[in-house]
């Protein structure tokens, strides 16, 4: 089958990515704007997309007859329109499974950052400031020890579960929140409302989607009793920016650790970047996902799913 990668240039460099089995036609592309007519010109013949964040949309869908498979190389699925692919015939496959050690280790670390202040030290090591002052030590920000404190999880998946899991060993209390609005399921989850008044820390790990959509907005920031800092590695749009980024400097929350954003790459006028300098604020270009061995893995796990539909097929 002819197969065509539209933004290879996702991957780091030096990550192998030989084509699936079954592929006998491979063109790659290291970037691929989200251009309509630019997907069609490099798609028209392939029976084969991979991609990760390129928009496909029904339009596309619709003149690319020879179509028969999309394969994304993440685990969203919100940037291809999947009602057209049922239309068409077209089967959509995600890989799961891939970032559950890459996730949670950057979630600890966009939170550790935070709440040591590791960015602000960091800078104040190598500008100065450390000689200026004279002592052996800097302390002018408090430096929050995770132990003992509550950390809130909101998405509570593979993901979710491993957070779990590394929150224990550093002696963190952990809350499930269960969805919004309903009762909890179980003794392992408690209802959402609790969990915002109650935890130090917010971790967040839902997908987006329309019950998630700025789910943590003007209203669920003013029921945060204990002013948390938030961390957010599931998608930039479950937070509503403009609300965060008052929030922070209105001091409601300590401070916001994100590697998500409602538009990536991050636009010049996202309210965030107004906060960006605040010594609880630390930003990642969505790579939480992008270990080594996690990207070794995903395509692992691709090429396998890949190989196998064209064998059925």
């Amino acid at each position: 089958m002819q197969a065509v990668f539209l933004d290879k240039g996702t991957f780091s460099d030096g990550i192998d990515l030989p084509a699936p089995t079954g592929i006998s036609d491979y063109i790659t592309y290291d970037d691929t704007a989200s251009d309509p007519e630019l997907i069609i010109e490099r798609s028209k013949d392939a029976e084969i997309i991979i991609a990760n964040k390129v928009k496909i949309s029904a339009d596309v869908i619709s003149r690319l007859p020879n179509l028969k498979l999309i394969q994304l190389t993440a685990t969203g699925m919100d940037n291809v329109d999947q009602d057209a692919c049922d239309k068409h015939g077209v089967t959509l496959y995600n890989v799961a499974g891939y970032a559950v050690k890459s996730v949670p280790e950057h979630t600890f670390m966009l939170m550790l950052s935070a709440m040591r202040a590791g960015l602000h030290y960091h800078n104040k090591a190598i500008d100065g400031t450390w000689q200026d002052d004279g002592n052996f030590c800097l302390l002018d920000i408090p430096l929050i020890d995770l132990e003992d404190k509550t950390l809130g999880i909101i998405g509570v998946g593979t993901i979710g579960k491993r957070v779990t899991e590394i929150a224990r060993a550093f002696g963190m209390t952990v809350l499930w929140a269960e969805h919004q609005g309903r009762t909890p399921r179980s003794d392992d989850y408690t209802a959402f409302d609790d969990v915002l008044a109650r935890s130090d820390v917010l971790s967040l790990h839902c997908p987006l989607n329309e019950h998630t959509k700025h789910l943590i907005n003007k209203d669920t920031l003013a029921k945060m009793a204990k002013k948390p800092l938030i961390v957010n590695v599931a998608r930039g749009g479950v937070v509503d920016s403009q609300a965060l980024t008052d929030a922070v400097k209105n001091e409601q929350i300590i401070g916001y650790a994100s590697d998500v954003f409602e538009q990536e790459p991050i636009v010049d006028n996202d309210p965030l970047l107004s906060i960006a300098h605040h010594p609880r604020v630390i930003f990642s270009p969505h790579n939480a996902w992008g270990s080594k061995s996690a990207q070794e893995t995903l395509w692992q796990i691709l090429s396998k799913q890949v190989a196998e539909f064209i064998s059925q097929h």
